[in-house]
């Protein structure tokens, strides 16, 4: 169901709502007070007949027809029929006998309520019956002179009346309303819905021109400018992500386009190899699988960029200074003269076992490449931080801003192997969980890198411990 049948029908709803509750509150009101009325006038009737001066005399308990009543030995007179105007009388003794003061056949149905009152002679109690066609209000009350109960009646035939002439109105008035609230509820419903409709029209020619970058206007209604400037938002952080993934495929494009040339070109000396000593077809197959090993390296580290930040779906508890003590232990044995400090706090984190295996693995293998070969590289782990120090040059000022930078090299890098995505691939595996990164250069020399994967805790583990290799 469209937004527009969805405000009509609700208008429609609620003035309907509101017609049927102020009928339904009318009716029940004006049924309320005639209905008080007649029961006032009920009470005003049976009245007389309980005075003391009017008992009657000589009358008996529960006596027939005809007797005398009330009055020095006056007798009612007859009244007219049931649903008379003046009203219709019956006296009830407590044995249940009845007697209609008309002096004519009772008419009013006697329930147990009624001789109840009959015998006890006080209390009262008002229903409303049906007797032989006519709708009346009965009035039984106890009389302590006689001892026995006066049933008094009279018409509904007004008040019926005056209520089926509501139920009529009301009706009417109901049904003119719902159908005055259609009418209004579709002109509200396209008047609220224009804007969103206009709005939705730009929001599509926008969409269908991102090469070509435009905005919404945020102009108009409160609501219409907050989910504009929203919309822009979403707009600014898609042409980001366009921009980046176009920047890293155009990096990534470059950077593969050396080594395959190298690659093309040996592999087509090599073919030629027969014609070269033996010496130089070993160097040459050296540097083909060197360079193969370089592309398949480069391959790996642009897929694991294209991932971005979004975090993945398989991740799971890590001992984040287990995997931390496997990667010194790697670069160890690959710089057996380099001495490797390390301080370690047993620390757990949620994240995906890959990424930061090889965050941390390029972290140290980053340190190691920039220490001397004899250098000293300190590696800590403290409060879910992993920080990493080299005794290397550190870096320039220039280049601090570029560190996490993809394909990113210091000039000093560029004579040494590797694509400039190592610390980038850092940088995204720490974001994808909520963590940050930061170099630094340390006071007396050298870098440090700072990275936390996200929320950590201690594990139950020991004390921190350390450890230091030796060279």
């Amino acid at each position: 169901m469209s937004l527009r049948r969805r405000i009509t029908g609700a208008v429609a709803l609620a003035v309907a709502a509101v017609a049927i509750g102020l009928s339904l509150t009318g009716y029940l009101s004006t049924r309320s007070h005639l209905i008080g009325e007649l029961k006032s006038e009920l009470r005003a009737r049976a009245s007389p007949f309980l005075q003391p001066h009017h008992r009657a005399q000589g009358a008996p308990d529960g006596g027939g027809g005809g007797q005398p009543f009330r009055g020095g030995g006056s007798r009612v007179p007859a009244g007219p029929p049931l649903g008379g105007a003046p009203g219709y009388f019956e006296s009830v003794s407590p044995s249940g006998a009845v007697t209609a003061r008309d002096g004519g056949t009772p008419q009013l149905p006697v329930d147990a309520a009624a001789i109840k009152i009959a015998r006890q002679a006080h209390g009262s109690f008002y229903r409303s019956a049906t007797v032989r066609g006519n709708h009346v209000e009965v009035l039984t009350i106890g009389d302590p002179y006689d001892h026995d109960a006066i049933e008094v009646a009279l018409p509904l035939t007004s008040v019926d009346s005056v209520l089926s002439g509501l139920v009529l109105t009301y009706g009417l008035l109901i049904a003119g309303g719902v159908i005055l609230a259609g009418l209004l509820g579709a002109l509200i419903a396209r008047a609220a819905v224009a804007p969103i409709e206009r709005f939705s029209e730009k929001t599509e020619q926008v969409t269908s021109a991102l090469d070509r970058p435009r905005r919404l206007e945020e102009t108009g209604a409160a609501e219409l400018r907050r989910l504009a400037a929203s919309f822009n938002e979403t707009l600014d952080a898609l042409e980001r992500s366009i921009s980046a993934q176009r920047h890293l495929i155009a990096d990534a494009s470059h950077e593969l386009r050396t080594p395959m040339a190298a690659l093309r070109s040996n592999i087509q000396i090599f073919l030629q190899s027969h014609r070269l000593p033996e010496e130089e077809r070993e160097g040459l197959q050296e540097a083909i699988v060197a360079e193969l090993d370089e592309l398949t390296q480069l391959v790996s580290d642009v897929l694991e960029l294209a991932r971005g930040t979004t975090p993945t779906e398989h991740t799971e508890s890590l001992e984040l200074d287990v995997i931390v003590r496997e990667a010194v232990g790697r670069a160890q044995r690959r710089a057996p003269q380099m001495e490797f400090q390390l301080e370690l706090e047993p620390t757990v984190v949620i994240n995906s076992p890959d990424r930061v295996a090889r965050a941390v693995t390029n972290v140290i293998d980053n340190a190691r490449k920039w220490s001397p070969p004899d250098g000293v590289v300190e590696v800590a782990l403290q409060a879910g931080e992993l920080s990493v120090r080299d005794h290397g040059p550190g870096f320039k000022a220039s280049d601090l801003e570029h560190v996490f930078d993809r394909f990113y090299r210091a000039e000093e890098a560029r004579r040494m192997p590797g694509s400039g995505l190592g610390l980038a691939i850092v940088k995204q595996a720490a974001e994808a969980h909520g963590g940050s990164v930061t170099a630094a250069n340390a006071p007396d020399g050298g870098a440090i890198l700072r990275i936390s994967f996200g929320p950590a805790g201690r594990t139950p583990a020991p004390p921190a411990q350390t450890a230091t290799s030796a060279r």
